[in-house]
């Protein structure tokens, strides 16, 4: 397995990790126990995926409409781009606290609550999203669906043993397909039965997603409620090494996804002028895509190691990022060249959750994801404003597509050298950071 990082060992010491600990004597409990898949594992992986998968698709109501609001509202490239945008930026920087809330009270309890809470935002853009101002808002508050992310991967997590983590992540990861849900059926039932009643469709499945998790879902037997406070946890988060690579890596691969998954019906709109039946269709396309290759990163991650993956990750991208920017003539040449875009950053989703799986210690898994999540999120937030901008002043998302492929590369060359294989019998000493985090945590116990 390659990864110059420390491996699944590490971090198995009662005092700390090369990841960092810290945190209390239940998480280290938890860490320990949670060392063997658990009976009703792959029960409760499912069930995640499937509260992670609604809540996705209620995270993406307004993409797939974008092309009808903005001709209601007479909405500008930029506005319309804002308003795609909106939901991501809630939906990243609340992975935050709620991936540290997860780590205390428990994903099930944290998936229902996501869930029934996602149901407000849903029916105020049904009923007074009639200005550009209440959509606005009714987005914003609409970024609540976008934090269950951070919920299922400390959940799935603590059900599977570290040489079946990246299966685990990956499984869980593919939820994503929610985008892909929406982008397919929300214009379909808009069109079909009307806006309003199409929302109150996805309250209603929020609304039973939340009490079958409720009542069938379960925390895994090895996890323990952590009992440090939230922002000395998040502190030693931050000083864990593998938080900053891994959030770089993420805010590339998941931000891209979420990017296109919410922006391309208005990409395809203007390059192709499809109506937002097509271009929800071809956009669920890109989604399904992602979403097959998340756990296959995953699987392969156990297999033959996150670095191979996420570098084989990032060169696709890279090469189909120039080959979309050339826009390819429209069915086989430019949906082939976003498929394969997809699934490259599908695959780099699984790897970087591989990566933490198998570096960080159990007890700190939420809070690390939080904020890697974060980061991910955020760097979907960032492109859809840069390519409205830069088709309002252009006429083209040639730059938009560059900037893509050079990031790619960018991150191919930092995994290659930040995650080089190490000689046998030659472990990372912890870094200054890792240091500190486990005496801080080590002092609080």
């Amino acid at each position: 397995m390659d990864g110059g990082a420390p491996g699944p060992e590490a971090g198995r010491t009662s005092g700390g990790t090369a990841g960092g600990t810290g945190g209390s004597t239940a998480g280290n409990t938890a860490a320990g126990a949670a060392g063997t898949t658990g009976r009703g594992a792959g029960f409760n992986l499912a069930l995640a995926t499937w509260t992670f998968a609604i809540n996705f698709w209620a995270w993406n109501l307004v993409g797939p409409l974008s092309a009808a609001y903005a001709r209601d509202l007479r909405l500008s490239p930029f506005q319309t781009s804002m308003l795609v945008a909106i939901p991501v930026l809630v939906g990243s920087v609340g992975r935050i606290p709620v991936g540290a809330l997860t780590d205390r009270y428990g994903g099930r309890l944290m998936f229902a609550a996501v869930s029934f809470l996602s149901i407000l935002p849903v029916l105020y853009v049904a009923f007074f999203g009639s200005s550009y101002g209440s959509m606005l808002f009714g987005g914003f508050v609409l970024g609540i669906a976008g934090t269950a992310f951070a919920i299922g991967i400390p959940f799935c997590n603590a059900w599977y043993d570290r040489s079946r983590r990246g299966f685990a992540t990956g499984v869980f990861g593919a939820g994503m397909g929610g985008t892909a849900l929406s982008a397919f059926f929300t214009p379909r039932l808009a069109d079909g039965i009307g806006r309003v009643p199409a929302h109150l469709v996805i309250a209603a499945a929020l609304a039973a997603t939340g009490v079958l998790v409720l009542l069938a879902a379960r925390d895994a037997p090895g996890w323990r409620p952590s009992s440090d406070p939230v922002l000395p946890r998040l502190r030693d988060a931050l000083r864990i090494r593998t938080t900053w690579s891994t959030s770089l890596l993420y805010a590339l691969a998941f931000g891209g996804f979420v990017a296109f998954s919410t922006y391309l019906p208005t990409y395809l709109k203007n390059v192709y002028d499809f109506d937002a039946i097509d271009a929800g269709m071809r956009a669920a396309g890109f989604s399904l895509a992602a979403v097959v290759a998340r756990p296959l990163g995953g699987v392969l991650s156990d297999r033959i190691g996150p670095r191979t993956v996420l570098m084989v990750s990032f060169g696709l991208a890279a090469v189909m990022a120039l080959v979309v920017s050339l826009e390819p003539a429209p069915e086989l040449g430019a949906g082939l060249s976003f498929v394969l875009l997809a699934f490259a950053l599908g695959l780099g989703t699984g790897g970087v959750f591989a990566l933490i799986g198998q570096q960080v210690p159990q007890e700190k898994v939420g809070s690390v994801t939080g904020l890697v999540g974060a980061a991910g999120g955020l760097g979907g937030y960032f492109p859809p404003l840069l390519m409205g901008a830069v088709y309002g002043a252009s006429g083209s998302y040639f730059v938009g597509l560059l900037l893509l492929a050079c990031a790619a590369l960018a991150a191919l060359l930092f995994t290659a050298l930040a995650f080089r294989p190490r000689p046998a019998g030659r472990t990372r000493a912890p870094d200054a950071g890792d240091r500190r985090a486990s005496s801080d945590g080590a002092r609080r116990r």
